[in-house]
């Protein structure tokens, strides 16, 4: 079966003679990479403002379909039907106030050519539209098609972009044809319109229109029908929001646009010739950002606060909710991101700090009362996250889970009773589950798939390593279960993508590297011992680990922890330093090229999903991006690798593999290829992601583990 699967590829190359027969043979793996990537994965969880309902989207065996569950016992109920891997995919789920309605985008985003992916190839194309149906049952339908929308508070109508306008579709499957309804703009006003927003009462659109060198907040009555400007000026007004009862709006303001930042001059003269406000512009008093309050009936508005002049952080200020009394925003002053606020009452010169502490921020929500702000972050656990909440009028945090757990997205109910999370841990791929809003043991309401083999799951150990420069990087350790001293075993790199990312020691919130872990466990089921590596330039570790000098086509620095996590390897007692393979996708793939091409002497064998191989345009030797590049270290490259990739990737342009295949022909280095004709980064197809762990896991036997060449043809 594994050979029927895998004739979607053409390979090519012959071997070169085979390498010395391993002492350790891989055992069989006790369950399938199916078995292991059977579980569905939740994701777009979302709560009703005004109901005990919450909803989100699920990937399970490439099936995408919409769940809901409401209080008191949140069984989990299918809503959608869409039972085959066909690569349509849903994002964007919203909710409607009283939880009847769900809306959503089914099909894929559009790249550069507008082209919406279609990896089954139907030749009646795919599109992306609005989805919407009844959370109480029945069958979903379509609304219109968009790439965005903004469902209004009542469920009854969907905002969408077109064209620098808005434009209103009925959500009613039973009112007139809601694709002709949205024809014509809902109002038409000069310049590029975007970012409707819903008044809380549903009655009126809240807007900013971008005109080139300045912009207005505005809104849109639909009671009497007219524009109201808040407060126009010649400035830059961004990121407008709505007060929670709809009687304000607040709304960033910036500098307009100075006369020479458009003009020509001599750029060889020094600035200081010029006359002040000339090529920089600021406020009197030298501050560059404020934040203004308007009465959306009126127009009429006021600054709130301002930004100090000079080296002020939180100048960087760039968007902020109104909940309650504050608006409240995040941003990154020092080495971690995290949230503060400002008392709409009584504004202070500097904002109040919400969650300090040694770690950061990534996902939030409110309590519907706007007393408490909830967080998902990892200060404490570095390489995992925790539920935190702290009041939003500032105070100190309290700590609501903690232990092995990995808690993300958190989404509160109503009641303020309880809160909804997405959970893993080592053994428990990502679920939805529920906990008291004060803290406790969160309770998964999804059950595992019989077939999944959760008690053959190892837990995996934080290691750090410290590269040739002394930076040190926090990796996850996966050992096989029946280890036995004195053994050596094969050894296998996984390096993640972004590189803004970061793997934990647990399920990953984030698909792709959800499966990764998935396969990582596969991997040492089989008898591998697994390293998963966050080099510099990811996430989770501060500003400075993440904005690492001379990563990428600025020197490659990154690949000094790779090669620092190799060595580890060779030099532990259980691996076969002879056996140390790599694998990855995106920038995973820059670094499995990275250590093939620069270090075939540690790194034996790779698979290179979708990577980079030529940092920018040029490649001229003396250039420190083709130097950076791994094409630069194509003399060396000698060991095998399994290439992969979709020609309609619209992250990591398919002409990299091209150039690639071009280089190791030329030069007689070992290798297999699979090509996925119109699939994008991370396929959408699920059956392709079981071929591909299938391959690699044939491919790293073969060439790593028995020392054989690749083959000529599947």
């Amino acid at each position: 079966m594994r050979t029927a699967r895998l004739l979607f590829a053409a390979l090519v190359v012959v071997a070169p003679p085979a390498a010395a027969q391993s002492s350790y043979m891989l055992r069989e793996a006790p369950f399938s990479v199916a078995d292991v990537l059977s579980p569905g994965f939740p994701f777009d969880l979302v709560a009703a403002p005004d109901a005990e309902r919450i909803a989100w989207l699920e990937y399970e065996r490439g099936m995408r379909n919409v769940w809901t569950a409401a209080a008191p016992d949140f069984a989990p109920v299918r809503l959608t039907g869409w039972m085959a891997d066909d690569g349509h995919d849903l994002s964007g789920l919203q909710i409607s106030d009283d939880g009847s309605t769900v809306a959503f985008i089914r099909g894929h985003a559009p790249n550069r050519d507008g082209w919406v992916a279609n990896p089954t190839s139907d030749p009646a194309g795919t599109e992306r539209a609005v989805w919407a149906m009844r959370t109480s049952g029945g069958a979903p339908w379509r609304v219109v098609e968009a790439n965005g929308f903004t469902l209004s508070p009542d469920g009854r109508h969907v905002l969408v972009e077109r064209a620098g306008q808005i434009h209103r579709a009925a959500v009613d499957p039973n009112a007139p044809d809601a694709e002709a309804a949205a024809a014509e703009p809902f109002f038409t006003v000069y310049g590029n319109n975007g970012d409707p927003a819903w008044s809380p009462d549903g009655t009126r659109v809240l807007f900013e229109s971008g005109r080139g060198d300045h912009s207005y907040a505005a809104i849109y009555d639909t009671r009497d029908p007219k524009i109201t400007y808040l407060a126009p000026g010649v400035d830059r007004d961004l990121n407008p929001v709505w007060s929670p009862d709809g009687s304000r709006v607040a709304f960033l303001r910036r500098p307009g646009q100075p006369f020479g930042s458009s003009a020509e001059r001599d750029r060889s003269l020094p600035d200081s010739i010029y006359p002040d406000g000339l090529l920089n512009a600021s406020f009197r008093g030298g501050h560059t950002l404020e934040i203004w309050v308007a009465d959306p009936a009126t127009g009429e508005g006021q600054r709130l606060w301002a930004s100090q002049p000079g080296d002020d952080p939180f100048d960087n200020i760039s968007s902020f909710r109104w909940v309650g009394d504050h608006l409240v925003f995040e941003l990154e002053p020092d080495n971690w991101r995290h949230w503060y606020s400002i008392s709409v009452r009584n504004p202070q010169p500097t904002p109040v700090h919400l969650t300090p502490g040694e770690g950061f921020v990534e996902q939030v929500d409110f309590s519907e009362d706007g007393r408490w702000l909830y967080y998902a972050a990892n200060m404490g656990d570095i390489d995992r996250r925790d539920l935190w909440r702290v009041p939003v009028a500032g105070g100190a945090p309290e700590n609501l889970t903690n232990g092995a757990g990995i808690e993300t997205w958190p989404a509160v109910l109503p009641s303020g009773e309880t809160v909804a999370v997405l959970y893993a841990d080592a053994r428990q791929p990502q679920t939805v589950a529920v906990l008291p809003a004060d803290g406790g043991q969160a309770r998964t309401i999804r059950a595992l798939p019989a077939e999944f083999p959760r008690d053959r799951h190892v837990v995996p150990e934080n290691l750090v390593i410290t590269a040739e420069d002394g930076l040190e990087t926090n990796n996850q350790l996966f050992l096989p279960p029946d280890l036995r001293p004195g053994e050596r075993r094969p050894a296998v790199i996984f390096i993640h993508g972004g590189s803004r990312r970061q793997m934990l020691l647990g399920y990953h919130y984030r698909h792709f590297y959800h499966m990764a872990y998935a396969y990582n466990q596969y991997l040492a089921s089989r008898g591998y011992v697994v390293l998963s590596v966050n080099y510099r330039s990811g996430i989770g570790y501060g500003r400075e680990f993440r904005n690492a000098d001379d990563v990428g086509r600025r020197g490659n620095a990154e690949y000094r922890d790779i090669i620092a996590a190799g060595r580890y390897l060779q030099g532990r007692a259980d691996v076969d330093p002879e056996r140390v393979g790599l694998w990855g996708l995106s920038y995973g793939g820059v670094l499995t090229a990275q250590g093939l091409a620069r270090n075939s002497d540690v790194f034996k064998s790779g698979v290179d999903l979708a990577g980079v191989h030529l940092w920018g345009n040029t490649v001229d030797p003396a250039d420190v991006s083709y130097q950076s590049s791994a094409i630069a270290a194509i003399d060396s490259w000698t060991s095998p690798v399994m290439l992969l990739h979709g020609d309609d990737d619209r992250n990591v342009d398919f002409s990299q593999t091209v150039g690639l295949v071009q280089l190791l022909r030329a030069h007689d280095v070992p290798y297999e290829l699979i090509v996925f004709p119109d699939d994008v980064h991370d396929s959408l197809l699920f059956h392709r992601w079981v071929l591909t762990f299938e391959a690699a896991d044939d491919f790293l036997e073969r060439t790593l583990v028995r020392g054989e060449g690749v083959r000529v043809a599947w």
